[in-house]
Formats: structure tokens, sequence, C-alpha cells
């Protein structure tokens, strides 16, 4: 366990139904909108921020904006000279932001850090968009024959669980239905407006029409415009913030960070004999039990994971400890994952209801485990959580990262 405490004061998240190109705006309106609604919440000063790492993964593809690390100072005059760096894991760039930023606080370097997580991606038509993204692949190696990367490398992944374990497509389906019917309850949730109905979740070739392999329109998460910040602090500032109200901040008390290769099939061949399909998934989340002191995932209240499609959240279930290698399924038809269940999983939407600004997501999941260890998360608040997990992956889990967010009160 680190000897030096995170502090997490809080954040902001944009609203991800907006779509940002149509409306004329661009990465500096929503870098300023987030950081400034941050700023408000937190009641930090932008002249205290010691340092700002910024997560995203597609900048230059969808806008040709590079160098997003420069950024906050551009809209924002008070930054200005303030270190910045931009990060990029695919969709775990926002973790990686976070994993610096709290690298900087515990060396001694800083003691207050800004991360902030920002992705366009409704700048082009669809399809352009699904091949941008293509890019977090191992580029002209895997998945050459399809425009829709994603889905496709997802779709194999089910077959691969099928072959393992046997899978019954329709608790994929189940966790999508869940997920979005838990944004219902989130107002900055993508989907939260949708209308579904019974057949959106079926095998209706219409009403969810097929994407890639057994994955349908539903299993996918959606192109998303967003941001999501958060203010990390060392125990020195808080010794001079001593205005800074107890109830209104959480810490970040363990961590876990594993990179693999690029190549789905290389990760496939390399765990064949393990009962886990991604082992160095399985150590990302017991490095950041470990690191918080907690025994097993079931120390946790909720868990923010990474459901880009309906099977990654299926792997996370397993890969958390949820349930054995394999069984995923169990904690799906048994309730387990819902909002009053065991151990609720994504009970603002998660990617396929709240939505998935790539940049952002890493830095939402822990803005929303800071919501409801703090009690900030209104309509979809867990009752009386106090610990909170993420598992946020990049790629086909090329990256894989994941926090423990606690109330003080439940330091281990």
């Amino acid at each position: 366990m680190s000897t030096s405490t995170i502090h997490l004061l809080g954040g902001s998240q944009t609203d991800f139904a907006v779509n940002w190109h149509r409306d004329g705006k661009g990465f500096d309106a929503l870098v300023g909108a987030v950081i400034e609604a941050t700023l408000a919440a937190t009641d930090i000063e932008a002249t205290e921020i010691g340092v700002i790492h910024v997560g995203n993964a597609f900048g230059q593809l969808f806008t040709g904006q590079g160098q997003l690390g420069g950024m906050p100072a551009t809209v924002i005059p008070e930054l200005w000279g303030v270190p910045a760096s931009r990060h990029e894991a695919a969709c775990a760039s926002g973790s990686m932001a976070l994993l610096a930023a709290m690298a900087d606080l515990e060396s001694g370097r800083y003691d207050c850090a800004l991360v902030i997580g920002a992705e366009l991606e409704k700048t082009v038509p669809g399809d352009e968009a699904a091949g941008y993204l293509g890019a977090a692949a191992w580029v002209g190696h895997e998945a050459r024959d399809t425009k829709f990367v994603w889905p496709t490398m997802f779709a194999e992944l089910a077959d691969e669980y099928d072959r393992r374990y046997g899978l019954d497509d329709t608790h994929l389906r189940a966790i999508s239905e869940l997920n979005i019917a838990n944004a219902r309850a989130n107002p900055l949730a993508q989907t939260r407006d949708w209308t579904f109905t019974p057949d959106s979740f079926g095998t209706d070739d219409t009403a969810n029409p097929p994407v890639a392999g057994r994955l349908r329109r539903q299993d996918c998460s959606q192109m998303t415009d967003g941001a999501a910040a958060v203010i990390v602090v060392s125990d020195r500032f808080l010794a001079r913030r001593t205005d800074l109200r107890p109830g209104e901040r959480a810490e970040v008390s363990g961590w876990g960070h594993r990179t693999a290769g690029l190549p789905l099939a290389s990760k496939l061949r390399v765990a064949a004999d393990d009962p886990y399909v991604f082992p160095h998934v399985r150590q990302t989340v017991l490095d950041a039990l470990g690191r918080a002191g907690l025994p097993d995932i079931d120390a946790v209240d909720g868990i923010e994971v990474h459901d880009c499609f309906s099977m990654s959240e299926y792997m996370a279930i397993d890969h958390l400890g949820i349930t054995g290698p394999g069984e995923s399924w169990k904690a799906v038809a048994g309730g387990d994952i819902a909002r009053d269940g065991r151990l609720p999983v994504n009970p603002g939407g998660g990617l396929i209801g709240g939505g998935h600004p790539v940049g952002a997501t890493g830095v939402r999941m822990v803005l929303d485990a800071y919501k409801q260890v703090t009690g900030k998360a209104g309509a979809y608040q867990v009752p009386d959580a106090h610990r909170f997990a993420t598992l946020n992956i990049g790629g086909s889990a090329t990256t894989a990262a994941s926090f423990i967010v606690q109330s003080p009160a439940k330091r281990a």
C-alpha cells in the first residue's frame, strides 16, 4: 500500500448526449467547459493547479488537433505556464492520465493535479469513425477485412468464451438492456431519452441488426462526444486547504495497470491454458485490490466496468472475481450486477448506456465512483456505497487499468 494518500476532490462531466461538432464547437469549448465546471465543483482555483494530465486517444484523426496538453492553457488563461501533457492508451487513455497525476503527487513534485479525459467522435460519418477507432488494433495485421474492427474483435472474444465455457447470447443482450435501463436515471447519459422496445434487445434483425458475428447493435456502445475531469491532491495540499470539507472528498486507495501485446490472437494464444482469458486483466484487478488492502472484489460496494461491448462486460465480470472463470452468466441471470444486486455494475449506465467518448471514459469511471462513495450519484446512487472499483481497458484489453475509490472512513 502507498504511504501517500491520493485525495479525490471531485470533478465534472459534460452531457454525453451533446453533439459538439453539430453545435459548431471543438476541443477548446469542450475542454474549457469541463475545466470550469470542475473548478466550481471542487472549490479549487485555477491558480492552485500544479500539473495537468489530459487523456485523449484519437484527437488528430477525428479533428486534426494534436498536442492537447496545451489546450487547457489555451482556454483558461490562469493555466498558462502550468506543466501539462497528453496520454494515449486507446480507451484507457483517461486512466493513464490519472496514473501519471498520482505519480506526480506521490513523488512530491506537485500537490494538486487536474486530470482531464476528452474525445470528439461525431466529426465524421459512422463508418469513417469506426475506421479511426481501428487504429488501436495492430494495424495491417488483424481485422484487415472489416471496417468494423472492434465489433469484429469482441465477437471473436465471444467465440473464444463459447469454445472454452459455452456462451448463451441472451446473457449478452441482458447486459445491454440493464445498462441502458440504468442510464435512464443518469441526467448526463447519452441514451437516457432514447426509445427502445423489447425487440431492441432480441434477435430481430430490424429492431436489433447484426453488426459482427454474434454481436448486434445494442451490444455496442455508441460514438460519443464528451469530457470528464477530476482533481486529485496530496496530504500536503489538504494541510494548506483546511477549509475543504472531508465529506466532499474521497481517496484513491488502490490501482492496477498492466499491458499486453496488441494482437487479440496473441493474447488468446498466450492464455490458452490459463483459467482466465486475459490473465493480465485479472492481475490488474488483483493489483488494485492488493494495494488497497482488500481481500477480494466483494469488499467493494459496486464497480464501473468497461462495457464498450456487452462482451467486454461479460469478460470483466469473471476477471473481477464476481464469478469464477467462464461463469459470468450466473451474475447476469441472478441479478447480482443490478443496481440493487449483490455487487452493482455500471449503475449509471456504463458505456453502452452512458456513452463512450474514448479518452474520457477512464476519468468518467473514477468520477462516477467518487459520486457513489460521497453520496452524490443522485437517482443512480447505490445505497450505502463507501468503496467502488473501476476496470478500464484499451483495445482488445491491450491496456488494463483498475482503481479503488473509497470514502476516507473506509480506509483499509
